[in-house]
């Protein structure tokens, strides 16, 4: 009974904050509004509200601009965290704007879509990216280009900063800043989540998102931390590999932190 009351809130909120929000997005994203760019936030939060979600931040997200997020990714909660507490856009591979439910919310946000597999398109769609960022935008990349377990950082594709790398010549101070960010699944219930609780932190892509969803409502109390790190100045002559490789240090330095329950030093 409780799991159903559960369910049943959490419906009513997101569905009261989507009548609400969701023409006002419409008529931004038609009109290209800048408020377009902050009423995802406002849904988000209410979404996390509604799924039980709790979201505490450590540092601050860094104020100038052109700048790039790069998380690491470990469950669909990520876009609702991370959105919760800052005006980002996604960048998402193709397949997630036919998703049900996603997909319509990734549209909504104006997520720039890339096709990975043909390299005709990745000009284009990275001088998208590049000018986004030079209008103010933050962008947010999920550099492992997959989900994890929520335990670890995967491999960092550093081909994935070739927007960065496009957005530097629009820069008016010659450079894109990049941040780390860490997103750790730390409780549950307000306790240390342990390997029972764990399977809800991560969402592996042979997991089906609907189940997962499901199992998320009804426990109704997880931690979620994240952690904005030192950003890194792009240049035009930084090297990808070295910058990729400074900021999946820094993402896995603060992620094993949190989930470790220690303080960054």
């Amino acid at each position: 009974m409780i799991v159903w009351l559960r369910i049943a809130y959490a419906a009513v909120v997101v569905a009261a904050a989507s009548m609400l929000l969701m023409p006002l997005q419409l008529l931004g994203l038609h009109f290209d509004w800048k408020l377009r760019r902050i009423l995802p936030r406002l849904w988000h939060r209410a979404a996390c509200h509604a799924l039980g979600i709790r979201v505490k931040v450590h540092g601050k997200l860094e104020g100038r601009r052109p700048l790039m997020l790069c998380v690491n990714h470990a469950s669909w909660m990520d876009i609702m965290v991370l959105s919760s507490v800052a005006d980002v856009a996604f960048i998402a591979k193709i397949e997630v704007r036919d998703w049900p439910i996603f997909g319509l919310l990734a549209r909504l946000q104006k997520s720039v879509f890339i096709v990975r597999e043909e390299k005709r398109k990745t000009g284009n769609q990275a001088s998208e990216i590049a000018a986004r960022m030079a209008d103010g935008e933050i962008i947010v990349l999920f550099p492992e280009g997959t989900t994890s377990d929520g335990n670890r950082l995967l491999e960092v594709k550093s081909s994935l900063f070739g927007a960065a790398a496009m957005a530097v010549p629009h820069s008016p101070n010659g450079s894109v800043l990049v941040q780390p960010v860490a997103i750790a699944y730390t409780k549950a219930h307000g306790v240390a989540m342990g390997r029972y609780h764990r399977p809800l932190a991560g969402w592996p892509g042979d997991v089906e998102l609907v189940p997962h969803l499901v199992d998320v409502v009804k426990c109704a109390a997880l931690d979620a931390e994240v952690s904005f790190g030192e950003a890194i100045e792009y240049r035009s002559d930084s090297n990808r590999k070295d910058v990729s490789a400074t900021i999946a240090r820094r993402i896995r330095a603060m992620l094993h932190s949190r989930l470790r329950g220690r303080d960054i030093s």
